[in-house]
């Protein structure tokens, strides 16, 4: 098996920059106090980053389609944290049921509203 050694530059790169992102966004949570996971905060910069091209998408896009590829291994640890809690999701499925619809129902009305607006500013 032999490597091409851009494609594994721009990977290694990649991922710098992800982690990069992710750290900072970390210590911006800890050190201002906020009630945000530093995860987001850090996706946040990434975006605003993208957005401004401060970064370019060729940097991270190596790292993320492979994050991407492998999504669906990421979610195993969030299902077996549901499978721990398994009797507690039994007693309180109603409350958790409403909840999610709730919170279903004020993100499609923010949506639409927001989709109406930037529909009639053409």
């Amino acid at each position: 098996m032999t490597f091409d050694r851009t494609k594994v530059l721009a990977l290694a790169r990649g991922t710098l920059v992800l982690l990069a992102f992710l750290f900072a966004g970390n210590a911006v949570s800890a050190l201002l106090r906020l009630p945000i996971p530093g995860s987001v905060v850090g996706m946040v910069m990434l975006a605003a980053s993208l957005h401004f091209r401060v970064v370019r998408p060729e940097w991270v896009r190596p790292a993320a389609d492979v994050l991407i590829a492998h999504m669906s291994l990421l979610f195993i640890p969030a299902g077996v944290g549901v499978m721990a809690y398994a009797g507690l999701l039994r007693r309180e499925w109603l409350p958790l049921v409403a909840a999610g619809v709730v919170g279903m129902l004020a993100v499609l009305l923010v949506v639409g509203v927001l989709q109406q607006r930037m529909e009639r500013r053409g």
